[in-house]
């Protein structure tokens, strides 16, 4: 089977929610495409000890009240065989979509960094581990650890406590000061405020940070360098997040400028290549408020509506504001550079250790010589520590962009020739 959108969104969180929404009142043909089983995106991840916010559940009755959207969940991109066209995969077929206009809400991934031990049982992303207990995960009566930087530990520190577990400590690594910084700053963004008060935790520290996951054949406990001391805790888990990186791996296949780690955009959305658009988080981390925002916008231009585009500049100008300040005052302290030991894996899935990758100049030698990056995840993981630890470039993602049935592959003999 193949398919046509007049707007194509890839991605269903709540930038490609809002873009759906701004572009249907047109009557276009939208068609959404989602690797997750519902909308809503990894912030408002669904499962079965997952708790929705109200807004999540009215934007999906919003989506299914519009006869012209269509979402496909489950769904993954496969390729771009031919100009404005993707090959897609679900658990069941394989098919290629057309499009007139491109909307990119790839949103964002934990930045992952290689610490002596991170690949013990036990230990995840702190992202990681919310995402598992909405799933299902029992983790009552766990003593936990969560480590890292940013608001993402306090979110998952309270949805761990939420479900019984101990949460012994979190670790910001950010200074006392940037912290105390950022809190000043927070009534200008009065439910950002008010929400602070609810993820309060004692346990909370800054100016900390892991140095290594402790234990044979799973994890039995940390040691954190808390506030120029060394410490030691017997945990059962420990969640390491280092903030977040946009999703641009799509988009830079695709041909769209980068700026930074994100996609660069315009004030319209619009990226560097015609009709095509991107909102959300892969243009940068600003928390749900921006991406909201970002994709109103986008799908508003993407259908010729600049008026309404226009109108929610303000909202996006004040949401940039919080993300301005929120980047500023938990930036990765350069120390952390250092946790890896010579024999600290980087690469998960060739086993290549740190030592192997000090001597090369770029992302290609290494992989050429090492292997890293060309395992299960093709770099999603290590790529982005590597790019943290050297300052290399990731390459651009060749397809397939994901592992894909025979049968869908074969759909590509259906493209015609260009």
């Amino acid at each position: 089977m193949n398919e046509y959108a007049d707007v194509l969104i890839i991605g269903a969180g709540p930038a490609g929610m809002a873009a759906a929404l701004a572009a249907a009142p047109s009557g276009a043909r939208i068609v959404m495409l989602d690797d997750n089983p519902l909308a809503g995106g990894q912030i408002w991840r669904d499962g079965p000890q997952a708790s929705l916010p109200a807004q999540a559940r009215q934007l999906r009755e919003r989506l299914q009240s519009h006869g012209n959207i269509r979402h496909h969940n489950g769904t993954r991109v496969i390729a771009n065989p031919g100009p404005k066209q993707l090959l897609v995969e679900d658990d069941e077929n394989g098919w290629l979509i057309s499009y007139d206009k491109l909307i990119l809400c790839t949103g964002a991934r934990e930045l992952l960094l290689p610490f002596p031990g991170w690949t013990l049982p036990g230990v995840t992303g702190a992202g990681g581990l919310q995402a598992l207990i909405k799933s299902g995960l029992s983790v009552r009566d766990e003593r936990v650890v969560i480590a890292g930087s940013g608001p993402l530990l306090l979110a998952s520190a309270a949805t761990t406590t939420k479900h019984g577990a101990s949460v012994l400590r979190i670790a910001e690594q950010a200074s006392l000061l940037s912290v105390a910084g950022f809190a000043a700053q927070l009534p200008r963004w009065p439910a950002k405020w008010l929400q602070s008060f609810s993820l309060f935790n004692r346990h909370y520290r800054a100016g900390t940070h892991v140095l290594a996951a402790l234990g044979t054949d799973r994890l039995e406990g940390v040691r954190l360098q808390q506030q120029g001391k060394i410490i030691e805790l017997a945990c059962d888990r420990l969640a390491c997040g280092f903030g977040l990186i946009p999703n641009i791996q799509l988009g830079q296949a695709l041909g769209y400028a980068i700026a930074g780690q994100a996609l660069a955009v315009d004030v319209w959305q619009a990226s560097s290549r015609a009709d095509h658009y991107a909102a959300g988080e892969c243009t940068g981390f600003g928390g749900s408020e921006l991406a909201l925002a970002e994709g109103a916008i986008a799908g508003h231009s993407a259908v010729g509506d600049l008026d309404q585009a226009r109108q929610w500049w303000p909202r996006r100008a004040r949401w940039q504001g919080f993300a301005k300040a929120l980047n500023q005052a938990f930036a990765l302290d350069p120390q952390l550079k250092s946790l890896a030991r010579p024999d600290t894996l980087v690469c998960r899935c060739e086993d290549v250790p740190y030592a192997a990758l000090t001597e090369h100049r770029d992302w290609r030698s290494a992989k050429l010589a090492s292997r890293c990056g060309m395992g299960a995840c093709q770099g999603r993981v290590c790529g982005a520590a590597a790019e943290h630890l050297f300052g290399w470039q990731p390459s651009a993602s060749r397809p397939p962009y994901s592992p894909a049935r025979i049968e869908t592959l074969m759909c590509l003999d259906d493209t015609p020739p260009v």
